[in-house]
């Protein structure tokens, strides 16, 4: 029997130990930072966390030109710290949940916010909005036996050298260990699986031309540029 067509090879992320991650899936947290959450109009109490979903094909890596997506007339970054997993479970407890979590990487949410904003309005999926070719860029990943496991430290992310968030990893209203539980209890997480854990204020816009850089402390810098549409 023939193959109809060729599959999409897997996306391999790049390690700090010059390995390959392969990635399998991607969870985004959302609304994680008290003053993000106000800024998008909600209550910061720390109510459920929720959570949404993206293909693995939305992970580049630091360097790449990402193409400006269509339908959009407002693509917003959106700086957060990811957490890579690499052993599964269900029902995963706090108290274990670092034992799961196999390194650590700078990462941005890219955003269509005007497609976000009208699906969440009419209490719709907010897929159009999130879940965008190009749009998890993830820069290189540590070992968590190499930087522990993050708990404060600076997240900032820059637009053209110019700051546009600036907050501490001590601000997540979920730390790692209760995203880790909360997640698992809806899905087995499995290894592979990233976890994008929020971001905090100060979002905003970008077009063609800037360049977007991310850093957290004790991790490398993320790095990309905003290009032209995509022609096919």
């Amino acid at each position: 029997m023939n193959q109809l067509f060729d599959a999409l090879p897997p996306v391999l992320a790049e390690t700090s130990d010059g390995n390959r991650f392969p990635v399998r899936r991607v969870f985004c947290i959302g609304r994680n930072y008290a003053a993000h959450a106000r800024e998008m109009g909600k209550d910061p109490d720390r109510e459920a966390p929720f959570f949404f979903t993206k293909w693995a094909e939305t992970v580049v890596p630091s360097g790449t030109t990402i193409a400006y997506p269509p339908e959009t007339g407002n693509f917003h970054f959106e700086a957060e710290l990811v957490v890579a997993i690499g052993k599964g479970g269900r029902n995963i407890s706090e108290d274990a949940a670092k034992a799961h979590v196999w390194g650590y990487a700078t990462g941005l949410d890219m955003t269509r916010r005007d497609l976000q904003f009208e699906a969440r309005d009419k209490g719709r999926p907010w897929d159009t909005g999130k879940n965008v070719e190009q749009s998890s860029p993830l820069g290189l990943l540590h070992p968590a036996s190499a930087v522990g496991h993050p708990e404060s430290g600076s997240i900032r992310l820059t637009v053209n050298g110019e700051v546009k968030q600036d907050a501490d990893l001590s601000e997540l209203i979920w730390d790692v260990p209760e995203v880790i539980a909360y997640v698992s209890r809806f899905y087995r997480l499995e290894p592979g699986d990233l976890i994008y854990t929020g971001t905090p204020a100060g979002v905003g816009a970008v077009v063609e031309g800037d360049e977007i850089n991310v850093s957290i402390a004790g991790l490398t810098d993320l790095t990309v540029k905003v290009g032209a549409p995509a022609r096919e």
